[in-house]
C-alpha cells in the first residue's frame, strides 16, 4: 500500500500555526507521534468540520486560547508520522495560553524565530517555514 493510500485510511489532521507578538505557539504532547515532541496545537478534522474550524477547535481544547482562521498555508502527508496534515494561518483573538487538556498537552511555550530550533530542530514544511520566517522575531 502507498504512503497516499495509508493517509486516506486515517483522518486528515489540522495544525494551528498561531502567531502573536512575534512568536509562534507549541505545544509538547505527553505521548510522542513518531519522532514528534513540541509540535503546532491540532487534532483530527471531525466529520462535517472544515480543517480551519479543526484548527481552530483544537487550539481551544488544547490551550484555552481563542484563535480565528487566517488562511491554509499548505496541505501534505507528514514524512515522520505518514499522515495528511493540514497547515491553518490562525490569529489570536482572546484568551490566554495554557495547558488545558493535560491528559494530552504536558507544556506548552511561545517561541520566537531564534528559539524555534530548540524546540523543533528540523526544517518545518516549506510554505509553514515561509510564514514562519516572514512574522517571526528573531
Amino acid at each position: 500500500m502507498t504512503e497516499a493510500m495509508e493517509a486516506d485510511k486515517k483522518k486528515s489532521i489540522a495544525s494551528a500555526i498561531t502567531v502573536h507578538d512575534g512568536r509562534v505557539l507549541l505545544v509538547r504532547r505527553r505521548v510522542k507521534e513518531g519522532s514528534l515532541s513540541w509540535q503546532f496545537p491540532g487534532g483530527e478534522i471531525e466529520e462535517g468540520e472544515s480543517a480551519n474550524e479543526a484548527a481552530v477547535r483544537e487550539t481551544r481544547e488544547e490551550t484555552g486560547l481563542e484563535v480565528k482562521d487566517v488562511s491554509v498555508l499548505g496541505e501534505r502527508v507528514h514524512p515522520n508520522t505518514g499522515r495528511t496534515m493540514i497547515y491553518v494561518a490562525c490569529q489570536v483573538v482572546g484568551g490566554t495560553a495554557a495547558v488545558v487538556d493535560d491528559d494530552e498537552l504536558a507544556e506548552f511555550a511561545w517561541s520566537d524565530g531564534k528559539a524555534l530550533t530548540d524546540y523543533v530542530p528540523y526544517p518545518f514544511y516549506g510554505p509553514v517555514q515561509e510564514y514562519l520566517n516572514d512574522n517571526l522575531s528573531s
